[in-house]
């Protein structure tokens, strides 16, 4: 079976974080009430890599900010966009994600849906 991910970097305030996974949580409820396969959610704790770009330099933290990455998985594209659908629809989420009152900034995010390629 393949598979469709939707994939997020977001750099985080870690004075936010306990808010950020309180939302985190609910909606991996809504998310997986919805039918997504998983949905994981983790906070950054070895970052600085000595190969590669190291997430905070690639997203370009501030001081007193970390990384979350995150991951929702999919049976496919076409149902990634029918459980968004319903997610964008829930009145939970409308009610959680009040753009002025966010743990973190929704223009920083990195965000892409992925085709998986290797899969177990």
């Amino acid at each position: 079976m393949s598979k469709y991910v939707d994939g997020f970097v977001i750099p985080v305030p870690k004075k936010n974080l306990k808010a950020y996974f309180k939302l985190a949580k609910l909606g991996c409820t809504v998310w997986c009430d919805h039918g997504a396969l998983d949905y994981m959610e983790c906070v950054g704790d070895d970052l600085n890599v000595p190969f590669g770009l190291p997430f905070p330099k690639g997203i370009k933290t501030k001081p007193g900010e970390t990384v979350v990455f995150s991951f929702i998985v999919y049976k496919s594209k076409a149902h990634r966009t029918r459980v968004n659908a319903k997610v964008m629809k829930d009145p939970r989420m409308a009610q959680a994600c009040d753009p002025k009152n966010l743990a973190f900034n929704p223009a920083r995010m990195l965000y892409g849906g992925f085709s998986a390629t290797v899969s177990r």
